[in-house]
């Protein structure tokens, strides 16, 4: 639909308008957020449609698109080399508002008491190792064990750190991603959800209190949203970042950079990440960031404990010179100065 560079302006508007009038459900003039999502179901958008889903997705979280800005972003897309991750992104909330909305925080959250942390050590700790030693066997679940045995706790402050968390999306637990896997998806998808399930004991705790920001890769609308564990704590009006790749700092104007400039702007030095997948996302996107913020002096780090990877990842393997994927992973963060823990205890 977007790909055909040889139509002319007339061709492309009509075909613009067509697909506006599909969406816009109400045949009020505008495409609200809700009918994107309704509308992008029925029509069976998946894979090719994904990126420019995300996009519309992020574009009407504050407000319903018109007819009028809709075609024009649709132009846009159509005439720039990067499609829907290029210049069209400006557009975002992250440009085009001076600040993100006030997330409202739950009534039954509250700031943090100096010296506390946001769940017991053991919880964080011993989840991932049970599930280890269930699904993949006590010398596996002893070896991750070892490994997180030999890094550090991390304690800092909410006023001075960010947390980013990769990716908590369904597709990786239940979606299209999972579903990719085929034979044993359920058991190598277990780390992840446990990985999940820590970061929502944390966002039970800290989301509205301090600076907090997701990154979401195009998937199919029925892929697309947050993981179960953390739907219902994610405010509607979140923003984040479109993460087509391994490295969030792809595309270039999704609107990261800018936030990390804010946050050392506010006296965060700190960046903490978590999510999925500590071998791929994670590990690309915090040796870039790194590298991208280094004569800055950014500290970044990452939170063993809300990371998650694919069961078969906890295996040595030939590959990686008898280590798992998981304990190289680890060892190439560290040797590009990447400070990785155990776990991250906010106070």
């Amino acid at each position: 639909m977007l790909d055909c560079k040889s139509l002319n302006d007339l061709t492309f508007i009509m075909i613009a308008d067509s697909l506006f009038e599909l969406l816009d459900l109400n045949h009020d003039g505008s495409v609200s957020r809700s009918e994107l999502h309704t509308a992008a179901e029925q029509l069976g958008w998946h894979w090719y449609e994904a990126p420019l889903f995300a996009l519309l997705d992020l574009l009407t979280i504050r407000k319903p698109l018109p007819r009028k800005q809709f075609t024009a972003i649709l132009h846009q897309i159509h005439t720039d080399p990067l499609g829907p991750y290029g210049e069209v992104l400006l557009k975002s909330p992250h440009f085009s508002a001076k600040s993100p909305p006030e997330i409202e925080p739950l009534l039954t959250r509250h700031p943090l008491e100096a010296g506390t942390s946001t769940n017991s050590k053991s919880d964080r700790d011993n989840n991932l190792i049970t599930a280890l030693e269930k699904t993949a066997g006590k010398d596996i679940a002893s070896g991750y064990q070892n490994l997180v045995n030999d890094l550090d706790t991390y304690r800092i402050s909410i006023d001075d750190g960010a947390l980013l968390i990769i990716d908590p999306q369904r597709s990786f637990t239940e979606g299209v991603w999972m579903q990719s896997i085929s034979e044993g998806a359920a058991i190598d998808v277990e780390p992840l959800l446990m990985a999940f399930n820590n970061c929502a004991d944390i966002l039970n705790k800290l989301y509205g209190q301090m600076e907090i920001m997701f990154t979401r890769c195009p998937f199919p609308p029925d892929s697309y949203g947050w993981d179960d564990s953390l739907g219902d704590i994610i405010d509607n009006r979140q923003h984040y970042f479109i993460k087509p790749g391994n490295s969030v700092l792809f595309p270039p104007l999704n609107g990261f950079k800018e936030w990390v400039d804010e946050c050392i702007e506010n006296g965060k030095s700190t960046l903490v990440l978590g999510g999925c997948t500590l071998n791929s996302c994670v590990r690309v996107s915090s040796i870039d960031t790194l590298t991208f913020f280094k004569d800055i002096g950014l500290e970044v780090v990452v939170d063993l404990s809300i990371c998650g990877a694919r069961l078969r990842n906890f295996s040595p393997s030939a590959m990686y010179d008898g280590m798992s994927a998981v304990a190289s992973t680890v060892r190439q963060m560290l040797a590009g100065g990447i400070r990785v823990v155990r776990r991250v205890e906010w106070i």
